[in-house]
């Protein structure tokens, strides 16, 4: 960063909500960071020509009027990286809110307030890992903060700087103090716990890696249908009210990842309110300890200033490269999308740049995928070899639950996965809302074989014959509204009765039942098992002749609607239910050898 004396100095020429137009900004380079106005607002500059620079305000401008001063620190936006940032509430450009709250005395953020995004006097007891003399690279581990009581955070040699430790120093530190000094080639690096990255920049890694590892969420629909991989990518439009918000909520809480980042874009003040208040209450099943406790939140609500609810998804994904570089699975989740797009296109707008599709700018694209391809799984930098991923899924809110809009097919273009909420499902109280007609999964291939592998190559089979079956259903339901139910054969109604049992005993599941919430790949398998099972006996009772009404209303027809409610330790009874099946279908098929012997009797 430049001295004072050096930093670029202009002065206001024009203001337009959060753009400002600057004059005297020679020498300024895009995205750089500026103050603007006496007042010392934070700003970004977007476009350059001649001295002139526009730039976007991440703050409320009224009050402000041309001449006064901008100043250009000569640095683009930048998160500070290190340990204090689990268990954070950030805004959109990492100011932490409750600090903020506190300096500003009230409930609203304040204009013109800089807080240090990491606190600079908490001391960190730090361990070190490696010692004087040893020879290390950009990415290895330096030592160890046991930031959280289940978050171990690892101090790694920055970006760019290799060589041999001339010092290193254990005991409590501050994050702004020298723990080892490192000797390139005489070139002598102090190396302190606090570091910062541009976020526009992706952090560089050693090796991408295959999406050939399942991420488990424990939602049914979503694991044995329509799963993602490990440093996947996925997207969740949906309309108002079809239950985005809780679908997000189930991932940060049961998906395997250790840690969460959550980003609210642009959403509604008071469901920003319930997660902050929500996800400190939420017991983690993982650990035992509340999920904040290996989660940040960063929270940008639509009264916000517009500008850093662009920036909000940049900060948020940077953070979790981070914590990818530590060696651990993250899950970002954003909320939504569409609202940071709705950001993008009023600055654009404001720079009267030529709009494309419904008014959004023609580097909509562009930009989604920038943000997306940031996902993966990979061989971080570093010696060791560690294995780290970023599994994104992003929320979109399309105006009337039109997917056909830009913003939607923009993001379905970028990711892999695409779980589409249905309002209908939504009204009729199935949750999840994702219909099982409309989504897809581009990675289920891939993980078809490595279920494959662990359940004795029946994984693949089973799901391809559900998922025909709950095909099947859909254009049985077409024939019996045009001329009726009686006019289905005995074969196609069993289709109706079994596609019926996997709607509602396998893909309908309660997020607030205790048992209900979560299934582990074991028990999907063994349900999902079952359930096929019956429709293949069932089949079979009703070409030896079984009543079809008998074998709909079968007991043991309750106890797989009620396999969901059995506890992980209890999954074995579903194994059971095979013999019961069974017992039960043998006892309403009609003896096919004593009918046999009388019809040859009146036949003689």
């Amino acid at each position: 960063m430049p001295n004072e004396e050096n930093k670029i100095r202009g002065v206001i020429e024009r203001i337009s909500g959060p753009l400002i137009v600057a004059k005297g900004m020679l020498g300024s380079s895009m995205y750089d960071v500026v103050h603007i106005g006496d007042i010392g607002l934070v700003g970004e500059i977007v476009e350059l020509k001649d001295d002139t620079a526009s730039i976007q305000a991440y703050e409320e401008t009224s009050g402000l009027m041309p001449g006064e001063p901008v100043v250009c620190l000569g640095e683009p936006l930048s998160v500070e990286l290190g340990p204090g940032i689990i268990e954070q509430f950030y805004d959109g450009i990492q100011r932490p809110l409750e600090l903020i709250e506190q300096a500003a005395k009230s409930h609203f953020i304040s204009r013109g307030i800089n807080v240090p995004s990491i606190n600079r006097s908490k001391k960190w007891k730090f361990d070190a890992r490696v010692k004087a003399g040893d020879v290390v690279e950009e990415g290895d581990v330096l030592g160890i903060v046991q930031e959280t009581v289940v978050v171990e955070h690892r101090i790694l040699v920055p970006i760019g700087v290799k060589g041999t430790v001339k010092s290193i120093g254990g005991g409590e530190h501050t994050v702004e103090e020298v723990i080892a000094t490192i000797d390139d080639n005489g070139t002598k690096h102090e190396v302190k716990m606090l570091q910062r990255w541009p976020v526009r920049k992706p952090r560089p890694v050693a090796k991408r890696l295959p999406p050939n590892v399942p991420m488990s969420t424990g939602q049914r629909i979503v694991d044995a249908f329509f799963p993602i991989a490990l440093g996947g990518t996925a997207c969740v439009p949906g309309p108002f009210g079809s239950g985005k918000t809780v679908i997000q909520h189930q991932f940060a809480k049961w998906a395997q990842a250790q840690i969460v980042v959550y980003v609210g874009c642009g959403e509604r003040g008071n469901e920003m309110t319930d997660v902050l208040l929500e996800f400190p209450e939420l017991d983690d099943p993982q650990t035992g300890h509340p999920l904040m406790k290996r989660t940040t939140l960063i929270a940008n609500t639509s009264n916000m200033p517009v500008a850093a609810r662009e920036a909000s998804i940049y900060t948020a994904i940077t953070l979790a490269e981070y914590y990818r570089d530590m060696g651990y699975s993250v899950a970002l989740m954003a909320d939504s999308t569409s609202r940071w797009a709705e950001a993008l296109r009023e600055m654009s707008g404001r720079l009267e740049e030529m709009p494309g599709e419904e008014g959004y700018p023609a580097y909509l694209g562009t930009r989604l995928a920038s943000f997306y391809e940031r996902a993966g799984r990979c061989i971080v930098k570093g010696k060791d070899g560690r294995e780290g991923s970023v599994s994104v899924i992003g929320a979109v809110s399309p105006p009337g639950g039109d997917l056909s809009e830009p913003v939607t097919q923009n993001t379905l273009r970028v990711t892999k996965v695409f779980w589409g909420l249905d309002a209908n499902l939504a009204y009729q109280r199935h949750f999840p809302a994702i219909n099982w007609l409309s989504s897809y999964s581009l990675y289920t291939q891939t993980l078809d074989e490595y279920w494959d592998a662990r359940f004795d190559d029946e994984w693949s089979g089973l799901r391809v014959e559900a998922m025909s079956l709950l095909e099947e259903e859909d254009q049985l339901r077409e024939v019996v509204r045009l001329v009726g139910i009686d006019a289905l054969s005995r074969e196609e109604r069993m289709v109706l009765e079994t596609a019926k049992s996997l709607r509602e005993d396998f893909l309908h599941q309660n997020a607030f039942h205790e048992v209900d919430t979560y299934a582990s790949m074991d028990k999907q398998f063994r349900m999902l098992k079952t359930i096929v099972k019956f429709h293949h006996a069932g089949m079979e009772a009703l070409k030896k002749g079984a009543p079809m009404n008998d074998l709909f209303n079968l007991k043991v027809r309750e106890q797989i609607a009620r396999m969901r409610y059995l506890e992980e330790k209890q999954i074995d009874d579903i194994n059971k239910l095979e013999n019961v099946i069974k017992e039960q279908i043998s006892a309403i098929v009609p003896d096919v050898s004593a009918e046999g012997g009388e019809q040859n009797e009146n036949v003689a």
